[in-house]
């Protein structure tokens, strides 16, 4: 399929709509002024509003990757899963459980789980399933998962998702400052370079 083709698809999964991308955007990014306040001392922050349900964000996780490895030590990246419905709720929860439990390492296997396993991580039962097979304890992850530190969290990602009034996913915000995303772009790769752009712009 071709890359216009593909940001053509109008995707709803779980009443998510992500955005129908197009080559033909009118604006790369928008500007928040005054810019919103960096949640990390002494760091520039790039926020990824994501969902483990979305395609895009499945597609652009290997470069996302790849980005990460790239920034300054003085750029935080710091991924928050949105949940625009209740339904997206437990897959916020399966994000910071990971964090909280030091396995990060399993966020690139989740998009593959539900993306090309096939699998419907999209509830509480299913997920502790699905952490239990990958060899973290199911008590352990239980309790984390219904931790008041992950419900806090979930709570924080929800407030800045309506801060930065993220519509569709994946989107970026870069420094407080910018906002942009593959629909505004037209291809993943340009979103991760303009993410760059203004990293540079911003110093």
């Amino acid at each position: 399929m071709s890359i216009v083709k593909l940001f053509k698809q109008f995707i709803p999964i779980l009443g998510l709509v992500t955005a129908s991308f197009t080559v033909q955007a009118q604006e790369r990014y928008t500007t928040f002024n005054p810019a919103f306040d960096s949640q990390t001392t002494n760091k520039t922050e790039v926020l990824e509003f994501f969902s483990y349900a979305c395609s895009h964000c499945a597609a652009i996780e290997p470069m996302v990757e790849q980005l990460k490895k790239e920034l300054p030590e003085n750029v935080a990246f710091l991924p928050v899963p949105v949940g625009f419905n209740a339904s997206m709720t437990p897959m916020q929860h399966l994000y910071y459980s990971l964090v909280a439990l030091d396995r990060t390492d399993l966020h690139p296997k989740v998009f593959q789980a539900i993306h090309q396993e096939k699998q419907r991580l999209f509830t509480r039962d299913a997920i502790v399933e699905w952490a239990s097979k990958q060899g973290i304890d199911k008590q352990t992850f239980e309790s984390t998962y219904d931790s008041f530190g992950v419900v806090t969290k979930v709570k924080q990602a929800t407030d800045l998702t309506n801060q930065y009034q993220i519509n569709a996913t994946p989107s970026f915000a870069i420094a407080g400052k910018y906002l942009t995303s593959p629909g505004m772009v037209g291809t993943y790769e340009g979103t991760i370079d303009l993410i760059k752009e203004l990293l540079a712009q911003n110093k």
